[in-house]
């Protein structure tokens, strides 16, 4: 499939970056739930975090230039409003291994930083909202929701993703507010269908801090085509997961070191056209 460059003169990092600290402001309450830690939780980590930093400047002999580089441009992330984007490109991954570890079902991976709750509602089997001639190939996903003892569930699927230009509503301009983003709602067998298209890879923005990172480390700025997904149901624990296709140039080497070998999708092609695809979920009891 074509990958995709983000046209600066269509989206920005700055701009993208904003409207991602913006939501995350708006839609999480990240005091709220640890205004109970402990100081010695707190004393452990600050000082870990501080003593690696540490560790670092000493192995490598770090020098005042590239201190003082450092304190530029981790005020400049701040000024871009990137802070959201580095943490969900190179922090979240080992989050989410840690927080997930003791499932028996599903693999999930990094929710990211283009999620917006409360998509319209579109049932067990329907379209997501989509532009008219909205470019890209027909996909047509059937899966059911169970739990870990095969019982369906009745819950719900969140989906969303970019277009086949790598760009998600809400975080580019020109876009309609709720372009490939949809919630599917299962009936008591758990089962749901879903149409959507087949997206693009893409670059995440590299105009701003993360993108003078990006250069001057030698790395590369891609992102494998995928899905993301929270998949939930009552008494059952929130799966968050991105789904990739096979044969991406870029699933061995996700800038965001995201991809797992359970979350390959297999599609398959229609006769009237696009792919098909199955792809079930499995979502584990919340611990008591």
């Amino acid at each position: 499939m074509t990958t995709v460059e983000h046209p600066t003169e269509t989206a920005s990092a700055a701009a993208s970056g904003a409207s991602a600290t913006e939501r995350f402001q708006a839609d999480k309450s990240p005091f709220a739930a640890v205004k109970d830690t402990a100081p010695e939780r707190v004393n452990t980590l600050a000082r870990e975090v501080l003593a690696a930093v540490h560790k670092t400047v000493r192995d490598h002999n770090v020098t005042y230039d590239e201190y003082n580089a450092l304190k530029a441009w981790l005020i400049q992330v701040g000024q871009d409003g990137e802070w959201p984007l580095f943490l969900d490109v190179w922090v979240e991954h080992v989050v989410e291994e840690v927080n997930t570890s003791h499932r028996e079902g599903n693999k999930g991976t990094i929710e990211g930083p283009y999620y917006v709750p409360d998509a319209p509602e579109q049932g067990a089997q329907g379209t997501i909202p989509m532009r008219d001639n909205e470019s890209g190939d027909a996909l047509v996903w059937d899966g059911v929701i169970t739990s870990t003892d095969g019982t369906p569930l009745q819950g719900k699927v969140e989906l969303w993703h970019a277009d086949a230009d790598g760009f998600y509503a809400q975080f580019a301009p020109g876009i309609p507010e709720w372009n490939l983003r949809g919630t599917f709602s299962t009936g008591a067998d758990g089962k749901f269908q879903i149409t959507t298209i087949r997206p693009a890879p893409y670059q995440i923005p590299t105009d701003g801090s993360c993108g003078k990172l990006i250069s001057a480390a030698g790395w590369h700025p891609w992102r494998p085509a995928h899905l993301h997904v929270k998949v939930s149901a009552p008494g059952h624990e929130l799966l968050t997961a991105q789904l990739y296709f096979p044969g991406d140039e870029h699933n061995d080497d996700d800038v965001a070191d995201a991809v797992k070998p359970e979350l390959i999708l297999d599609p398959q092609a229609r006769a009237e056209g696009g792919y098909a695809i199955q792809y079930n979920f499995v979502l584990d009891p919340e611990q008591s």
